[in-house]
């Protein structure tokens, strides 16, 4: 995963962003749905990493939920 979805997600935490954070997930989880199972290329490598930022985005929307913010607080 590049360093920088992961400051954007770090970022997103710090100031508490729950709806960009699930933005961001629902943005990636289309992707995934878009090129999985194609044939014409082998999008592998796309999947895998779509896959390690949705489950690290799950990992930020945790933090925020520890602390008591959800999607609704902007």
């Amino acid at each position: 995963m590049s360093e920088a979805i992961q400051n954007i997600i770090d970022a997103y935490v710090k100031v508490g962003d729950a709806k960009a954070l699930e933005d961001l997930k629902v943005h990636r989880q289309g992707l995934v749905i878009c090129v999985d199972g194609r044939r014409d290329f082998n999008f592998d490598l796309l999947l895998e990493q779509l896959k390690d930022e949705i489950d690290r985005i799950d990992a930020g929307l945790t933090k925020l939920r520890r602390f008591g913010v959800t999607s609704s607080v902007r």
